[in-house]
């Protein structure tokens, strides 16, 4: 039986640190190779819905494959998300090119993500909608670690770098 200190399985308000591969359309999307494993708070919605409600009961070292659904991924892509932009409003420094992605700031200073989809003669199409949004998700994740949430990270909904 595992005590507080040292969980064994993923469960409510742990810390989870884990691995992961992401497969879109059967092609590599992502993966925590390069920059090691993700760490987020169990239950908060750090990480996708449908990825998360997967992860409960997993012990450190245990490995699942995971399909998840656009409505519990990135959700479906939205009609209304999609802005004519004319070319004298885009910076300069930035390529007129269909894929090109680029984050504007919203009327609140927030950062978003856009990705030009269409250029005209004197337009181009942004979607603001994530770019994996529609998508079936396909994940390879394996747990590598587990510890209790600090109080601060309780309050907060989130990890915090140690």
């Amino acid at each position: 039986m595992a005590n507080k200190e040292n969980p064994s399985a993923v469960a409510e308000n742990l810390v989870v640190t884990m691995d992961y591969k992401l497969f879109v359309d059967g092609e590599l999307y992502d993966s925590s190779e390069e920059e090691g494993p993700i760490a987020f708070l169990q239950g908060h919605q750090n990480i996708i819905p449908g990825l998360e409600k997967e992860l409960y009961g997993l012990e450190i070292g245990a490995s699942k494959k995971v399909r998840v659904e656009p409505e519990n991924g990135y959700g479906q892509p939205d009609p209304e998300a999609i802005m004519n932009l004319p070319l004298s409003e885009l910076p300069e420094e930035i390529p007129v090119e269909v894929g090109v992605e680029l984050e504007l700031t919203d009327e609140e200073g927030e950062l978003i993500g856009a990705t030009i989809t269409e250029v005209g003669e004197d337009f181009v199409l942004l979607d603001f909608n994530h770019p994996l949004a529609g998508k079936t998700l396909d994940f390879e994740v394996t747990i590598r670690g587990l510890r209790s949430a600090s109080s601060e990270e309780m309050d907060h909904g989130h990890i915090h770098s140690h």
